[in-house]
């Protein structure tokens, strides 16, 4: 671990340096061919994928033979269809999506879990704080209808009622919240609440993840078949994927700075993306990746999904879980 993240981090510092006289300082090009293959994201470029970046850039992928190429997934480039068409060997889903497609007979298997702990919060003012499950009877929550479920999850999780939290159809906005239209918004972690205070206000969040919502999010999937065929290859990029997470935890705000360099045109704040960054640390890393490597998930965490899947409507089994690609990773 420790020489991984020496090598790397050379290799980030000369990658900053500009003119030519840096590119000799830069490491040769392999002289070996480069399998190509590409992993579908679940969403549009930021922050929330910058240790694929730096495995990219700082080549912990052409170390491991792959030329591997990033696609942006997005409202209208969903993770399944690609993966499933073999477009993209892996894709980084959600286990939630993943179980409605497998039950619609997809034959993903889960082989990672980036976010240890789902990112959905329950966003809200201090001077009017949603701080434990109980405290949504007679507020009013901004939400999409489509994550009803959610809410009858936590509530079945926790015992309060959720009959008696007024549910009001919001777009993805803190503006309800801050124009009193609402009590509380259900939300990421990482997204409204840091727009809110980069923007100087100041939010309070209910992180769902520490009252038994348990849900993998940001999950690496493949299909049987390529797993079947192509392990050598899924085992190299993950391997490379969990060296690149490891660097972009050591250093959240260069790991910030190179995602907005690296995409321009998306309309990236540095701000914004140097504390979702931060804020990713908390919900990617535990004791549980410290002691057995990123990306890492055990036969509770699995049964504690099932646990809330099914209160989702999802019935799953722990097959749909392979955690051998993980134990070829981290030499378990």
């Amino acid at each position: 671990m420790t020489q991984s993240f020496s090598v790397s981090r050379r290799r980030f510092l000369g990658a900053t340096l500009a003119g030519a006289g840096a590119a000799a300082l830069l490491p040769s090009a392999k002289l070996y061919a480069q399998t190509s293959i590409r992993m579908q994201l679940s969403w549009l470029h930021s922050v929330q994928f910058a240790g694929s970046y730096i495995a990219q850039d700082d080549g912990f992928w052409s170390d491991q033979g792959l030329d591997v190429a990033l696609d942006a997934g997005g409202p209208n480039a969903p993770v399944e269809p690609p993966v499933v068409a073999g477009t993209a060997l892996v894709g980084i889903s959600a286990a939630d999506y993943t179980a409605a497609a497998v039950e619609n007979g997809a034959p993903f298997k889960i082989l990672a879990v980036a976010m240890q702990k789902n990112p959905f919060v329950i966003t809200s003012l201090p001077e009017n704080p949603v701080n434990e499950p109980g405290d949504l009877e007679g507020k009013r929550i901004g939400m999409a209808l489509a994550n009803a479920p959610v809410l009858e999850a936590l509530a079945t999780l926790n015992d309060f009622d959720a009959s008696a939290v007024e549910v009001v159809p919001t777009q993805y906005s803190a503006a309800p919240l801050l124009a009193g239209e609402v009590d509380c918004l259900l939300s990421w972690e990482t997204d409204l609440p840091v727009a809110m205070a980069v923007q100087g206000v100041e939010s309070q969040t209910m992180l769902m993840a520490d009252f038994g919502y348990a849900v993998h999010s940001q999950t690496y999937i493949a299909t049987e078949a390529a797993i079947a065929e192509r392990r050598n290859e899924i085992v190299a990029l993950l391997r490379g994927e969990a060296q690149g997470w490891d660097l972009y935890r050591a250093d959240t705000a260069a790991a910030a700075r190179r995602t907005v360099d690296r995409f321009p045109d998306q309309g990236l704040d540095l701000a914004v993306q140097e504390l979702q960054a931060e804020r990713q640390v908390p919900l990617m890393f535990s004791e549980l990746t410290d002691a057995h490597g990123f990306g890492w998930f055990t036969d509770e965490t699995v049964a504690s999904n099932i646990e809330t899947l099914a209160l989702l409507g999802r019935k799953i089994t722990p097959e749909l879980w392979d955690r051998s690609i993980l134990e070829e990773v981290h030499g378990a």
